[in-house]
């Protein structure tokens, strides 16, 4: 009972900080002051606590790097024109009738370069949903489209945050997650071009009619979309000509495409991503300096700080980066990582393993996680600690071989990744729908985002009853070799108690 109690207090407090625009960084710190409250309750020593609580942090020193460099190479590549270069081509192509596929495409692309969901959105997000409400198209769809795609990349670039906390948490290699995202996110990922495909379709068809292009869905999402339309209708003609825009700020010339390039080539040679970030920095100083003609003093500056341009519909679009950027997300990971040690230590969430555990069991433990993941993104309101609490909460079902970390690293991502933007009140999905000023009915259009766990679940019932299929045949076939019978998880619980693991 203490446990939920005060589980439940810390859920009200970072909902609190949600809620009224504050940074949720002081809501984690009160959440150890709660939790390292329990443990004392518990009896549990202040030093243990604390020394538990530092050792997790440390675990997590080398993804604060990664995070760092992160921030240094967004920051180069705004400055270096390398996001407006793929830009300004990539809108080029965007027309009235393939506005709402092609924006779930670039904004795929792009987050895959960049690995940011926020960065994605401020940048090709912005304008593709500029560029569709002056085009007259679906909001909704729009903003679905844009959601989902920024998205892709978020969850499976080698710069992403999300991925390389994974990989930090679950000691795997990153490109071999990677390759087994790129599996199990390709049906979804199709499905999810069909779909906008055929929305694209149905406005095109209406158009037609006469009744003009967004009609399809205007009963539906009359208030929504209007609301949208008039929020970004008066910034959508002044970045239609987005090439002349950028040009007038940068040099577009073809190098400043060097360091994405460099990103995808290393990638794809599996270099090591922190070596991989370094050299794609390297080349984005040698663009700032030679193509953009930038001052040392400057570029120095903007590595911290992040870029920030002098024309202000540049800076609207491009404005970021800089290791200063990167701090909440930071902070956020290292008091995160306090909490694994805290929990280890005072044992606060051995029961609710232990029933995730007997969910296991019954579903597998691909949907154990799903149905946490869902729960701990409703609750933590923000996609890092969602990770981690689906982490710390779902070890228990998998085992401590490479094989078993794989699976557990792929389940993450196709979990706690892409549920987090989900959940409506959560900064994941909030903070880029604001960015773009899409309405909050377009998370029911991400498709993408619950394609995915929703064919992982199925994928995984499938296998389990083909599997039970196979071990009943095998049985009738070989009675001598049948599997003893085992009382179930939950009813052995309840006839001899429950009896937490003892050990960390």
């Amino acid at each position: 009972m203490l446990e939920a109690g005060t589980m439940l207090l810390f859920c009200a407090v970072l909902f609190a900080s949600v809620a009224l625009g504050w940074s949720i960084i002081p809501a984690l710190f009160v959440g150890v002051l709660l939790f390292m409250g329990y443990g004392l309750v518990r009896r549990c020593s202040l030093r243990a606590m604390a020394s538990r609580a530092a050792g997790s942090v440390r675990s997590a020193g080398t993804v604060v790097v990664a995070f760092v460099l992160i921030g240094v190479l967004t920051s180069l590549w705004r400055a270096s024109g390398t996001i407006a270069f793929i830009v300004a081509h990539s809108t080029a192509v965007i027309h009235a009738a393939t506005v709402i596929p092609l924006s779930f495409l670039l904004c795929s692309a792009m987050s895959v370069l960049v690995g940011s969901s926020f960065a994605s959105a401020a940048t090709m997000g912005t304008i593709c949903m500029s560029l569709g409400l002056s085009m007259q198209a679906n909001p909704v769809m729009l903003g679905g489209a844009i959601l989902a795609g920024v998205y892709v990349g978020d969850r499976c670039s080698p710069v992403s945050t999300s991925a390389l906390l994974v990989k930090q948490l679950t000691h795997t290699n990153l490109f071999n997650t990677i390759a087994r995202m790129l599996r199990t996110g390709a049906v979804p990922f199709v499905l999810s071009c069909v779909v906008y495909v055929a929305a694209a379709v149905v406005e095109w068809l209406c158009a037609s009619g006469g009744s003009g292009f967004g009609a399809a869905s205007a009963a539906a999402t009359a208030g929504s979309a209007g609301s949208a339309r008039a929020a970004v209708s008066t910034n959508a003609s002044s970045i239609t000509d987005i090439g002349g825009l950028f040009s007038s700020a940068f040099d577009l010339h073809w190098l400043t495409l060097v360091p994405a390039l460099l990103v995808i080539v290393l990638a794809l040679l599996r270099v090591d991503v922190l070596l991989l970030m370094l050299a794609s920095i390297a080349a984005s100083v040698a663009v700032c300096v030679g193509v953009q003609h930038m001052e040392w003093a400057e570029l120095l500056r903007l590595l911290i700080f992040g870029y920030h341009a002098q024309n202000p519909q540049v800076a609207a679009l491009l404005d970021g980066g800089g290791i200063l950027s990167m701090l909440t997300v930071m902070a956020t990971v290292c008091i995160s990582s306090a909490y694994a040690g805290i929990f280890a230590e005072t044992r606060m969430l051995a029961r609710l393993q232990q029933v995730i555990e007997m969910l296991g069991h019954r579903i597998g433990a691909c949907g154990a996680t799903m149905i946490t993941a869902t729960c701990a993104a409703a609750l933590a309101c923000n996609q890092t600690l969602t990770i981690m609490l689906t982490h710390q909460l779902c070890g228990g079902l998998y085992g401590d071989d490479e094989s078993e970390r794989s699976a557990q690293a792929i389940d993450l991502e196709d979990s706690a990744v892409v549920i987090a933007p989900l959940i409506p009140w959560s900064i994941a999905g909030a903070v880029p729908l604001a960015t773009i000023n899409a309405p909050t009915l377009s998370l029911a259009a991400a498709t993408f985002l619950y394609l995915l766990p929703l064919s992982r679940m199925l994928a995984s019932a499938v296998r389990r009853r083909s599997g039970f299929r196979t071990r009943h045949r095998s049985q009738n076939q070989n009675p001598g070799l049948a599997i003893p019978h085992r009382p179930k998880p939950m009813l052995h619980m309840f006839a001899h108690g429950f009896h937490p693991k003892s050990g960390d």
